[in-house]
């Protein structure tokens, strides 16, 4: 199967109606039968035919030279240096677009440091599977069957014949809106910056790539310019439409090409939007009542203050991370609601992190189904599959103990308490961007526990545990039901 040559000419697509790939003559059987032969495969072809391990070896390879590049002179000003492990992590930040920052990006960072940091927040951005994809295009002209699937999966279309269109969608859509983002953005960073064009051009590029991948680096110190809504609102919608994930914006932009209406939209469109501002309402809310008397956070008392500070509190904290000056000052319970929705995170496939607000919904349907005494999972008039449950809880599962056991290993590494250690380790994880003070340049330990985080939430541990072990054939065998007594 290694081998194996999709026919999807239109000649053929015509006979076959659509499915071309499948009826291929014996194509199957005839690399089944190559297969079986001993033969001597190069190293790199044995990367191309396991495309989790191709992916985490790529991603590696960037955190590799994002480091170096950041260790070079030219990266920060004279008198200025930086150690290992503040390149080291801070790679990783920008590659994982997470965006924690132990040192200042506007003081530390010279124009050509800050444009590693923009081109590393870039190159995550887009995924790293579609980069490894388009890597084995370039060498083979074609994607492989288990490439296919893989990538199949990161980017939310079922349709193999799909994938290289969609490739190809996922980078104009990304451009298009970070294209967008920036010609809004350069009238009030003009105003902002005083005339200062150059500057302005700059910053405006710089806040259009983070703000789209979600990644909490700042070209000025200043934040998100909350206090000026013709900075703070593009950055807010683009951070916004980064974290839907580009299922969804592939799906709107055809049911607004063809003028579908919201009924006919795909399920998995319904409820990441569904889920997406019930999860800002509520932040909203909690914002407005648990942290109304907070001064860092509300600096002045005018109710419209309140509001815009709230909405941008609601808002950006899933995944995004600038204006980091009020977090640390938050109370105990709002770093742990924080916690919580940094770790569901946004959308999947999208440039935010956490379990995704997907995997949330679908353990909510399962706790619905299971406590009304339902058999099937149904929302929308759909019925979930098996299999969407089970890699839901496997995930969620698995997401959950990564997060405990990174916010254990904080704790004895730091000193911290388990609040802030949680906090971190859910930003980390979450891609989140935030930081209580855990992430310090004089702690390469929690630096290290924050990284390897950071890694894990940015490939997923559905990546991950792909190159790990290849997908198996079905049980031969089913053994005899038993119940066991749960709760």
């Amino acid at each position: 199967m290694s081998n194996l040559v999709f026919d999807e000419s239109s000649s053929n697509r015509e006979t076959s109606r659509g499915l071309a790939w499948w009826f291929s003559g014996n194509t199957f059987a005839q690399a089944a039968s190559e297969d079986t032969r001993p033969r001597k495969r190069t190293f790199l072809q044995h990367l191309i035919s396991h495309p989790g391990r191709l992916t985490i070896i790529y991603f590696m390879a960037l955190v590799v030279i994002a480091t170096g590049m950041l260790l070079l002179p030219p990266s920060t000003p004279k008198g200025e240096t930086t150690t290992f492990s503040t390149a080291l992590f801070t790679a990783v930040s920008a590659l994982s677009t997470c965006g924690i920052s132990i040192v200042n990006s506007t003081t530390h960072w010279t124009l050509f440091g800050q444009a590693v940091l923009l081109v590393s927040v870039q190159m995550g951005g887009l995924g790293v599977m579609t980069f490894a994809s388009l890597i084995t295009l370039a060498i083979n002209h074609h994607l492989k069957a288990t490439q296919r699937l893989l990538t199949a999966s990161e980017l939310g279309t079922s349709k193999l014949n799909e994938i290289k269109g969609v490739l190809t969608v996922v980078i104009a859509t990304t451009l298009l809106i970070e294209s967008v983002t920036f010609v809004a953005l350069s009238p009030g960073l003009m105003k902002v910056n005083g005339g200062d064009w150059e500057k302005s051009l700059w910053e405006a590029l710089f806040f259009a790539v983070m703000s789209y991948n979600n990644a909490g680096f700042t070209p000025d110190g200043a934040g998100l310019h909350v206090n000026s809504w013709a900075v703070g609102m593009p950055i807010m919608l683009s951070a916004f439409c980064g974290t839907l994930g580009f299922p969804v914006l592939l799906n709107l932009m055809r049911c607004a090409k063809g003028h579908v209406p919201p009924r006919r939209w795909s399920l998995h469109t319904k409820i990441a939007l569904s889920m997406t501002f019930i999860i800002v309402a509520v932040s909203l809310a909690w914002f407005l009542l648990v942290e109304w008397d907070n001064p860092f956070l509300f600096k002045d008392a005018d109710l419209d203050s309140r509001l815009r500070h709230a909405v941008v509190a609601a808002v950006m904290p899933r995944s995004s991370g600038f204006d980091l000056s009020w977090v640390p000052q938050v109370s105990e319970p709002t770093k742990v609601f924080m916690s919580f929705i940094m770790f569901v995170g946004g959308g999947s496939t999208s440039t935010a992190g956490g379990i995704r607000v997907t995997t949330f919904a679908v353990i909510l349907l399962i706790c619905r189904a299971s406590f009304t005494g339902h058999k099937d999972i149904n929302v929308f008039r759909r019925r979930l599959h098996t299999d969407v449950a089970m890699t839901a809880v496997s995930i969620t599962t698995t997401c959950l103990m990564l997060v405990l056991a990174s916010s254990v290993a904080l704790m004895l590494v730091s000193g911290s308490t388990l609040t802030n250690a949680l906090f971190d380790s859910c930003s980390a994880f979450g891609l989140g961007g935030y930081t209580v003070g855990v992430a310090r340049e004089d702690n390469p330990a929690a630096l290290a526990v924050l990284a390897i985080t950071m890694v894990v939430g940015r490939l997923g541990p559905m990546t991950i545990a792909y190159s790990i072990s290849r997908p198996r054939s079905p049980e031969a065998v089913r053994y005899p039901e038993e119940t066991v007594v749960v709760g």
